[in-house]
C-alpha cells in the first residue's frame, strides 16, 4: 500500500508540529542529504515550456529511495483563481519500485524552499545578520520570513511587492509573531537599504532586474529564489559577476539561475561543497554572497522523506491501493474478472 497525503493532511501535519518546527526539522533533513551528495543519481529537471509558464519533472535517487516531483510555474494563474505553483511528488522503494508515498507538494515546496534558503544563509550570511529585505510577498513569503526568523534570528523584515495587497496579506498573516518586526517599504531600494540579507522571490517569467548594483552594500547576503527557469532572472548581471556565488546543482543552475547571464565556464561553488566544509560560504565580512537558488530535486527528496516520517509518526494520511496487489503477480488480468462467491461448476454428463 502507498501512504497518500493530500493538502489537508499536510496542513494538519504542519499545524500539529508547528510551522517553525517543520522548517527547522526539514532543514536538517536537507543538510543531511547534501552531506551525502555523491550517493545520489542526479540530473537537471525536465522542463516543458510554454508562453504562459513551465511544467517540470524533478527526479533524484540513491540506492534506497527514488523521488520525483511534478511542478508548474504559471505567473498568470492568480488572475484565474489558481496558485502560481502547484506540485505533487512520490517516494518509491528502489529495490522493488513500489511507491511508498504520494503527497501534495505545493505546501511542501514552500516549506522546503524556505528551509533551504535559511540553511544556505547559515553558511553564507554574516553571523551578526539581523535584518532582511523580502522582495516579493506572494505565496512563498511567509515561509521565508518564518524560516529566517527561526533559523537565523532575523528579527526585522522590510517588505515590498508591486502589489500592495500581497504585502498586506503577509502582514496580516504574521502580525503578532513574537520577536519579528515587519516594516512595509514603498520601493525595492527603500526595503534593501541597510539590510543584512536580501531575499528576492518574484514570479514574472522575464529577464528582470529587481536588484541593481547601486542597491548592493558590502557584506550583504543575497538569497535569489525567484529566477528559476530560462529567461527569468531577478539580479543585474554586474551583481552576479561581483558576488561570491553558490548554486545547488551547476548543470541546472547554468540554464535556469541567475548565472544563466554568465559565460558557461564561469566558476561557481555548489552548495554541497559548502555543507561538507570543502568550500567557504563567505570569505570575509565585507564580501557580497549570493545563493542562486532554483530549487533542486534533492531538496524534494528530503522533503518527501520528512513528510513520510512525520505522517507515519503522527498517523496522518491514508493507505491507498495505488498499484495492484495480486494473488498471482503474473495475472494482472485477474483484476478485470468478476468475483463470483459460492459458485461451483457442475460436471457435465453424457446423454443416453
Amino acid at each position: 500500500m502507498t501512504r497518500f497525503i493530500d493538502v489537508q493532511d499536510l496542513a494538519r501535519l504542519v499545524n500539529r508540529k508547528g510551522v517553525a518546527t517543520c522548517l527547522v526539522e526539514m532543514a536538517e533533513y536537507i543538510r543531511q542529504d547534501y552531506l551525502r551528495w555523491h550517493d545520489f543519481d542526479k540530473c537537471a529537471r525536465v522542463a516543458s515550456h510554454s508562453h504562459d509558464g513551465v511544467i517540470e519533472l524533478m527526479p533524484v535517487a540513491d540506492a534506497s529511495l527514488y523521488a520525483f516531483k511534478y511542478v508548474n510555474g504559471h505567473p498568470k494563474n492568480t488572475h484565474n483563481g489558481l496558485p502560481t505553483v502547484m506540485a505533487f511528488g512520490t517516494l518509491s522503494d528502489v529495490s522493488s519500485g513500489a511507491p511508498l508515498l504520494l503527497s501534495e507538494m505545493t505546501l511542501a515546496t514552500a516549506l522546503r524552499t524556505a528551509a533551504t534558503s535559511a540553511l544556505a544563509a547559515r553558511y553564507m550570511a554574516r553571523e551578526d545578520s539581523r535584518s532582511m529585505a523580502l522582495i516579493g510577498n506572494g505565496s512563498q513569503s511567509e515561509f521565508q520570513a518564518i524560516a529566517f526568523n527561526t533559523l537565523l534570528g532575523i528579527d526585522e523584515i522590510r517588505l515590498y511587492d508591486i502589489d500592495p495587497a500581497a504585502t498586506a496579506k503577509l502582514v496580516a498573516n504574521l502580525t503578532g509573531r513574537p520577536g519579528l518586526k515587519l516594516i512595509v517599504a514603498q520601493s525595492v531600494a527603500e526595503a534593501v537599504r541597510g539590510a543584512d540579507i536580501v531575499t528576492t522571490v518574484t514570479a514574472d517569467k522575464a529577464f528582470a532586474t529587481i536588484l541593481t548594483p547601486a542597491m548592493i552594500e558590502p557584506g550583504m547576503h543575497l538569497n535569489a529564489v525567484g529566477g528559476d527557469c530560462p529567461g527569468k532572472t531577478e539580479l543585474h548581471r554586474e551583481i552576479v559577476e561581483q558576488a561570491r556565488v553558490v548554486v545547488e546543482y551547476a548543470p541546472q543552475s547554468r540554464v535556469e539561475g541567475e548565472i544563466q547571464q554568465m559565460p558557461a565556464d564561469s566558476p561557481v561553488t555548489e552548495f554541497w561543497q559548502v555543507v561538507a566544509g570543502q568550500a567557504n560560504g563567505r570569505e570575509n565580512a565585507r564580501q557580497v554572497t549570493l545563493f542562486d537558488s532554483v530549487g533542486f530535486a534533492l531538496e524534494d527528496y528530503s522533503a518527501l522523506r520528512y513528510v513520510l516520517d512525520m505522517a507515519q509518526a503522527l498517523g496522518i494520511g491514508q493507505d491507498i491501493a495505488l498499484v495492484p496487489t495480486l494473488e498471482n503477480p503474473k495475472d494482472l488480468y485477474a483484476l478485470l474478472q468478476p468475483r463470483v462467491v459460492g459458485f461451483r461448476a457442475t460436471p457435465t454428463t453424457a446423454c443416453a
